[in-house]
């Protein structure tokens, strides 16, 4: 299935029901936002960079979008590029922290720190994008970058295209409401700051997702969880080149003896049987098993949860898509965001013969003592791991799932 090309006509379309639920998650005062960070050897000039930005904007429309009324039209400013002191090593600047405005825009930015390792950091309103469509940004700015003409990404379908392009979808019953399950990071207030923490993990092993989720499920305060695995739509219809935000949701549900095995053919089954396509055409309030209202989701305070974690893999990196002439990545890693109704947020990436892994959550006390010895527990899990394992065929995973 093809779509028209926008080239002609202004880029314009309809804000769809995933994209709502975002916007829905905006409002509880939660920024949603995805940030991904390439650190590499050789520098970037800012203002080569600049002109790329532009180029590959200019090429992917939806990365310069400004909410208007029901609809996301492409009048918005450009990303900015912004030159970040040599000594930003952490992430604790303000400049990692604050929100995008889809409204005034821009919906995404640029930082860059050229130093004795260049760092490039994007990120982007998950409102209207997601983590592939950033990617084909990306790439587009690298092309740009290495004097290439961008692949472009223009098409204007919604969530809609991809359930007529799945073809017939068997109804799933809806998740049953599960009571607030208690944190697992730490204890007492949270102030509402992300926490990131980060590991690299020497190998690559297979099935990720299910790996990561069974580690959780040891560490459950309880006997039950829940998790969340994102799915990119667009495998029903590889041909649309899109930027939009077309993730959706696969809610697993955690015992604390289950195996990544066990949990890796769910996975894989739900998959088969299309389920995070079901899943969208249920009713968004009276079905939603995290919240029914935006004031149930505000409700959500932090120190208890409809679901564990969230839990998204990145797949491979290419770092020749990601390189100059002058410039060569060595690691890729992304910042997730805090979801009102998840306790935390595990992002995780192949770049050579690693797996780096990030995780989110709300920094309160002993979050970090906490986290750290999660990350233990998955490093152990993950560099241990027998490679061989039945995989899905596709790659689905991508970012959060929209919060009611």
């Amino acid at each position: 299935m093809t779509t028209p090309s926008t080239a002609h006509r202004p880029y314009t379309r309809r804000i769809s029901q995933i994209e709502r639920g975002y916007l829905n998650a905006a409002a509880t005062g939660t920024p949603q936002l995805i940030q991904m960070v390439v650190e590499g050897e050789g520098p970037i000039d800012p203002d080569a960079l600049r002109a790329a930005v532009a180029t590959a904007t200019r090429a992917n429309p939806g990365l310069a979008v400004r909410r208007r009324a029901a609809l996301w039209r492409a009048d918005g400013p450009l990303p900015p590029v912004t030159e970040l002191p040599a000594g930003t090593g952490g992430f604790d600047a303000p400049f990692f922290h604050r929100d995008l405005d889809v409204v005034t825009g821009p919906v995404c930015e640029v930082g860059l720190v050229n130093g004795s390792r260049t760092r490039l950091v994007v990120r982007a309103s998950h409102i209207v994008t997601d983590g592939r469509g950033l990617r084909m940004w990306l790439a587009d700015v690298f092309r740009a970058l290495r004097g290439e003409d961008p692949l472009g990404a223009d098409a204007v379908v919604d969530d809609t295209h991809f359930r007529t392009a799945a073809g017939t979808v068997p109804p799933a019953p809806p998740p049953a409401r599960i009571p607030r399950l208690p944190a697992i990071l730490g204890t007492g207030s949270a102030d509402g700051t992300a926490l990131w923490l980060g590991r690299t993990v020497a190998g690559t092993p297979s099935a990720v997702t299910a790996r990561v989720a069974a580690v959780l499920a040891r560490h459950l305060p309880g006997d039950t969880g829940r998790v969340i695995v994102p799915v990119d739509l667009r495998r029903h219809d590889r041909e649309v080149r899109s930027t939009a935000n077309l993730t959706a949701q696969l809610v697993l549900d955690l015992a604390r003896d289950d195996d990544w095995r066990t949990l890796h053919g769910r996975i894989v089954r739900a998959l088969v049987h299309k389920r995070e396509v079901a899943a969208l055409s249920r009713d968004f309030l009276r079905d939603n098993p995290f919240a029914n209202s935006l004031r149930e989701a505000q409700e959500l305070d932090g120190s208890s949860f409809p679901c564990t974690a969230i839990i998204t893999d990145h797949g491979q990196v290419d770092t020749d898509e990601l390189s100059t002439a002058e410039f060569r990545p060595t690691a890729f890693r992304t910042l997730p965001m805090l979801v009102p109704y998840a306790e935390m947020f595990l992002s995780a990436c192949r770049i050579g013969e690693v797996t780096e892994l990030t995780l989110s959550c709300r920094d309160r006390p002993g979050a970090r003592e906490a986290g750290e010895a999660l990350l233990d527990a998955l490093e152990h899990a993950l560099a241990g791991a027998d490679r061989p394992a039945p995989a899905p065929t596709t790659s689905p995973h991508e970012d959060a799932p929209p919060c009611p």
